[in-house]
């Protein structure tokens, strides 16, 4: 039987964005996933929340650090778990004026 996911206290279900594997230069050098890219960090979209996190939405991109967090599989598909305090960023859609990106 499937069940479904609910996350608790401040943790956030987040699918990681394909940057995390192999990506390629503004010049087209293809740099693999196992390169050392020391304090570069990673864009994923949230799924879902914990009761107490406050700054983050459902559907908003998050910026992390890749080394923060806990990956898992649900259902064939992988995700990441993080901790609301391990988020840098958030970019939510624009409303009124405003950027959309909040440091």
């Amino acid at each position: 039987a499937k069940q479904s996911i609910r996350m608790t206290a401040d943790r956030l279900l987040v699918v990681p964005s394909k940057e995390l594997g192999e990506r390629k230069s503004r010049s087209g050098i293809v740099i693999p996933a196992t390169a050392n890219v020391s304090k570069r960090l990673v864009w994923a979209d949230v799924v879902a929340l914990g009761p107490t996190v406050r700054n983050v939405e459902p559907d908003d991109r998050v910026l992390f650090s890749p080394d923060s967090g806990f990956e898992v599989e649900i259902r064939g598909e992988e995700y990441l778990i993080l901790r609301e305090r391990d988020i840098h960023a958030v970019a939510s859609e624009r409303v009124d004026g405003r950027t959309g990106l909040y440091l």
